[in-house]
């Protein structure tokens, strides 16, 4: 076992059992199962700076008494995070609850839209100066900088960056302003857990935006379904939801374009050209 791994478990008073065994899901980072003498624990090794924000990004979702489980930070080291181990019961799948501790968590809310420190989107390091007009910051924060660095790794041409440009330059003509809700910044379902204590969040990229941005990323690749968004808009539809949902997929889908290739890119064109019709 890494002897900095060893350290960074003593200082949390907890002697490894077994041996480190991995964990799917480690795209972006190691992760790994590991039981001590007091209980299984989730070890991840990763850069500082993305641990960093991660650790931050738990412990500001646990402070936000939403009502979902979020794991505790039981240490951390440079380059090693340990977390508590949740016990997923995939049986007892609640997606009313979910919805609910979704929409407390989003109420709470700041003036401005970002965060005090950078964190990281997967791999791609995610800009969060704080702007404070929400419109502002998808596109100076997400859009642009992202079109730009599909650019340049030749996944998208200048035509294609160009009507993103155009899309991100035209928010204010449709997308009102609003307070800034906190939000988990990367919630695919991957991310949301189903435990015997409830729902639970990990691998948060947290900022404060729209919190549109968490339900267009869970409908990105699926659906949470019916109960939840019941649960989550208590009837009400929230405003031109389509079209929201579109625009705050764009930047996870350019983040994908930008992670894993070309096989991407007709979902950003898709998705642009749904805006484009959509948006005189």
């Amino acid at each position: 076992m890494d002897a900095g791994l060893k350290r960074c478990l003593a200082a949390a008073g907890l002697t490894p059992k077994g041996k480190l065994v991995p964990l799917s899901g480690g795209d972006i980072a190691a992760v790994y199962h590991l039981t001590t003498d007091r209980g299984d624990v989730v070890v991840k090794h990763d850069a500082a700076e993305r641990l960093a924000g991660e650790a931050e990004g738990l412990a500001t979702l646990a402070a936000a008494e939403s009502g979902l489980v979020v794991p505790e930070v039981l240490a951390q080291s440079e380059d090693w995070l340990v977390m508590e181990a949740l016990e997923v019961a995939s049986r007892r799948r609640d997606p009313a609850a979910l919805g609910e501790g979704l929409r407390r968590l989003h109420r709470v809310t700041g003036e401005a839209h970002g965060w005090h420190r950078e964190n990281a989107c997967g791999r791609t390091p995610q800009p969060n100066a704080p702007l404070a007009d929400g419109r502002a910051f998808q596109r100076e924060r997400r859009l642009l900088p992202l079109a730009e660095a599909c650019q340049a790794r030749g996944l998208l041409d200048a035509t294609l960056r160009g009507r993103i440009e155009a899309l991100a330059h035209g928010l204010e003509a449709w997308l009102p302003n609003a307070p800034a809700s906190l939000i988990h910044g990367d919630l695919w379902s991957g991310n949301v857990l189903f435990t015997s204590r409830g729902p639970a969040l990990i691998d948060p990229a947290v900022y404060r935006h729209y919190p549109e941005v968490d339900l267009a990323m869970l409908t990105l690749f699926g659906s949470p379904g019916a109960a939840f968004f019941e649960a989550y808009r208590d009837g009400a539809p929230p405003d031109d939801w389509p079209r929201r949902e579109t625009l705050f997929q764009l930047y996870p889908l350019l983040n994908h374009l930008l992670l894993f290739g070309g096989a991407y890119r007709d979902a950003v064109e898709r998705a642009v050209s749904r805006l484009e019709i959509d948006t005189p």
